[in-house]
């Protein structure tokens, strides 16, 4: 099955709300999936660990150029622990490159904050159809601090619009 990937509104009983005012990028995708009974937690570590190859070795490209400017270095986006029950993931632990801002069966909110900007991303799973179905969306929202936060999204911004759509196609595989 090829999946249809879209652009679609923020879910509207998204927390990902609370972090529009100020917004300097927003983005939402979606994207049907069997599985009805994985949360949405457990959805967002599949996605990251299945992150091709190719979009981990740019993270560590910006890592490295990043740091010339005095921001953080991130990680791989694929540092995540399959193996860790949800259950065991609390407020302000990290998940991959992110820190675990709220986690609910049907939403997850994570969150990178740095000097130039922060970055919150939602992971919403919609009720199960009859179809026996779901609808993931992952929504980003970005706001930048300065002007180096607005140069680093001039180039990150179109090319988040390209990875998301990757990593969505590669989730609803599973």
């Amino acid at each position: 099955m090829n999946p249809r990937i879209r652009t679609c509104p923020l879910p509207i009983d998204s927390a990902i709300h609370q972090y529009l005012p100020g917004a300097s990028f927003i983005d939402s995708q979606c994207v049907e999936v069997d599985n009805t009974e994985r949360t949405a937690l457990r959805h967002a570590l599949n996605l990251m660990s299945m992150t091709p190859a190719w979009i981990d070795n740019l993270m560590v490209l910006r890592n490295r150029l990043v740091q010339l400017f005095g921001l953080k270095d991130l990680g791989h986006l694929t540092r995540v622990d399959l193996s860790r029950d949800d259950a065991s993931y609390g407020e302000n632990d990290r998940v991959g490159i992110f820190t675990l801002i709220a986690n609910r069966p049907d939403e997850v909110v994570l969150a990178d904050k740095d000097k130039h900007l922060d970055v919150y991303l939602t992971l919403n799973r919609s009720a199960a159809t009859p179809e026996g179905t779901r609808t993931l969306t992952l929504s980003t929202v970005v706001r930048t601090h300065n002007l180096l936060g607005k140069l680093y999204m001039l180039p990150v911004g179109p090319f988040h619009r390209m990875i998301v759509p990757i990593t969505l196609r590669n989730i609803s595989r599973l």
